[in-house]
């Protein structure tokens, strides 16, 4: 069983803006999958100017509806964590209606070059055409009508991974770093495991305790829910590493034992994330390979 205590409870309301705390209004896009759950939150902040954080998908019905719920105002930023298709693709259709500029760490970047012969699964879900007219680093400030946003750069889920820290508040935007509902998928070599960890370090140090992630409901105690989710991805790690102490050498066959509880459509997302701690544990030098780590279990893996 999972130590992590998530929270599937969510109404997304397609298409109608949800307020949730003064300032800040919700709404989710009508693109759900076993990945972006209910659908993606696009986040409206601020009140007589307003930033939009996370347009979503390319999604025209998505587009009217954060439209008519800017209304009058002005837009004075569009905010995006990261290069997915669910999250920056309306970016540039909804600047051509509000005129404003674009913020984010920059175009989407694999975490790693490919290995020779390598395919990268994940390929179709970057937004590879995403570039921001204003580049964020680590711990910039972003500031609007009545708040402001720190920076925080955390890569894992994708290279280019930013979270937003609402100062003065106990709010912080997690995007698909941290989500209540489950957890984040890390796909080499899009994401990387050894990143994601040390992100989840980086929001720790923040002391924010609400976040509002790009999927689901808010998660409060978030602190909680972070050391939770450490705890859950190294109890992971282990579980890999035993299977190597097994003698399993071939990814799909860890999953099927460690992911047996688990929808079998979801044992490729899982492979992944196998694929992941293998990576992470290379570069531990808990394991060694004669080869790159692959998905198609081509390379032997070998326990140092």
């Amino acid at each position: 069983m999972s130590s992590v205590d998530f929270k599937t409870e969510f109404d997304p309301k397609h298409g109608q803006t949800v307020e949730l705390v003064p300032g800040l209004s919700r709404i989710t896009a009508p693109n759900p999958s076993p990945f972006t759950f209910h659908g993606t939150n696009t986040y409206l902040l601020g009140e007589e100017e307003v930033a939009v954080i996370d347009p979503g998908p390319m999604d025209d019905d998505h587009l009217d509806a954060i439209i008519k719920a800017i209304g009058g105002r002005k837009v004075s930023h569009i905010i995006v964590t990261h290069t997915h298709m669910d999250h920056s693709p309306l970016a540039r259709p909804l600047q051509e209606h509000v005129k404003a500029d674009i913020f984010g760490e920059g175009p989407h970047r694999a975490a790693r070059a490919l290995n020779l012969g390598e395919i990268n699964a994940l390929d179709a879900s970057a937004d590879q055409d995403f570039k921001p007219d204003q580049v964020l680093e680590h711990g910039d400030i972003v500031k609007g009508d009545g708040w402001s946003l720190q920076a925080q750069f955390t890569p894992g889920h994708t290279a280019n991974h930013m979270a937003f820290s609402w100062l003065d508040t106990d709010y912080l935007f997690s995007g698909d770093h941290v989500m209540a509902w489950a957890t984040s998928i890390v796909a080499p070599p899009d994401g990387s495991m050894r990143d994601y960890m040390s992100s989840l370090d980086v929001l720790l140090a923040q002391p924010h305790q609400t976040y509002f992630p790009g999927h689901g409901g808010r998660l409060e105690n978030a602190h909680s829910f972070v050391r939770a989710l450490r705890a859950h991805r190294k109890m992971r790690e282990h579980a890999v590493l035993d299977q190597v102490r097994k003698g399993r050498a071939q990814i799909p066959d860890m999953v099927s034992v460690i992911y047996r509880s688990t929808d079998p459509k979801l044992h490729g997302a899982a492979g992944l994330s196998v694929l992941a701690h293998l990576e992470d544990l290379v570069a531990q030098g808990k394991v060694t390979t004669d080869g790159p780590v692959a998905l198609d279990g081509n390379y032997v893996v070998v326990q140092t």
